[in-house]
């Protein structure tokens, strides 16, 4: 399952450890257009004494929304509240939440896109006039009463940006889309978190576990974590490179950052199919797992690095993918005798 996957981008419990996360934009290690750009308007806002414009930030899980919410709050010296959009059910929710704001607070909506409908209606006043409309009694009786706002600003954060509604996206001032890491920015974020960590740790491992963190920080802390419990296992408490190697090869993470669930996968393909094309659940039925399950958790990764393809007959191992896992490229002729 995705969540005992050590390479999973999805946040779990063991990631809350929130003594890693920078606090100030100076300590923020990557995105630098990202933080240029927030640099400026944090400033602006300052000079002008106005709240900040609504913020969406966008992009794959384990990049640094939720640290990016946190360090806006920050920066622009006011408090954050935290609430998700599954959690807010009703408009009444949202009411509350809104109510309790102070003026230029930071109110933070993780998975904002799975916000329902009818609260999302009553979420425009609120972002563009900063009042809400709230309909007392029922029936005949019923009357419409409006409560003023302090301005304040939303930073909603989203793995799917193509998912949210035309109004609620053109309603932020500010969009953000956050990218995978370079391994030199993974590195320095590696170190920072041994540091923190009171772990000691070489240039060459941290490097090491950059590589294999799929462009992602929450990754590379959680495999520091899984070294540090290692060397205190079974070394003297220090992560050398030939310690990091060991580890990673228990941990089942190769040097592409690709675990034992993605081998099955391109295996599967590769071996079953002659690098396919191959239906979803011809391959879930393969390796035991979902269709959902891999068109979800397992696929993104393998399509965002070109491992595989979806076709209109389906998934095709690449070119690409047999060159770094070591195979040769099949023959067209192989992929043409599976459909004769």
């Amino acid at each position: 399952m995705d969540e005992n996957r050590v390479v999973s981008q999805e946040s779990s419990p063991d990631d809350a450890d929130s003594g890693l996360r920078p606090q100030w934009l100076r300590d923020y290690i990557g995105q630098e257009s990202v933080k240029d750009r927030l640099q400026i308007f944090i400033e602006a806002s300052h000079q002008r004494r106005e709240a900040l414009d609504h913020v969406l930030l966008y992009g794959p899980p384990g990049l640094g929304k939720t640290t990016l919410a946190h360090i806006i709050a920050n920066e622009l010296g006011v408090n954050i509240r935290y609430t998700s959009g599954p959690a807010i059910e009703r408009a009444g929710d949202l009411a509350s939440v809104l109510t309790n704001l102070e003026a230029g607070d930071v109110l933070f909506i993780d998975e904002i896109h799975r916000l329902a409908r009818t609260v999302e209606e009553v979420l425009y006043p609120a972002m563009e006039d900063f009042h809400l409309d709230i309909m007392l009694g029922k029936g005949p009786s019923a009357r419409s009463v409006r409560l003023d706002l302090p301005r304040f600003t939303l930073v909603g954060a989203t793995t799917r940006a193509g998912m949210l509604t035309a109004p609620l996206r053109d309603r932020f001032g500010v969009i953000i889309h956050l990218d995978f890491y370079q391994v030199g920015d993974l590195a320095k974020i590696v170190a920072r978190s041994a540091r923190k960590l009171g772990v000691p740790l070489d240039d060459s491992a941290a490097s090491e576990i950059a590589r294999r963190s799929r462009g992602t920080p929450r990754i590379a802390n959680r495999l520091l974590r899984r070294l540090r419990d290692y060397v205190d296992v079974k070394g003297d408490g220090e992560i050398t490179l030939a310690m990091a190697e060991e580890g990673l090869r228990l941990l089942e993470v190769d040097p592409n950052g690709l675990d034992a669930v993605d081998h099955r996968l391109l295996q599967a393909l590769y071996y079953r199919h002659q690098g396919g094309p191959a239906g979803l659940e011809t391959l879930a039925a393969a390796i035991g797992e979902e269709g959902g399950t891999i068109e979800d958790v397992y696929e993104p990764y393998l399509l965002q690095q070109g491992y595989i393809q979806r076709t209109p007959r389906g998934r095709v191992l690449t070119a690409f993918a047999c060159e770094r896992l070591g195979w040769p490229v099949p023959s067209p002729q192989a992929q043409k005798n599976l459909f004769e």
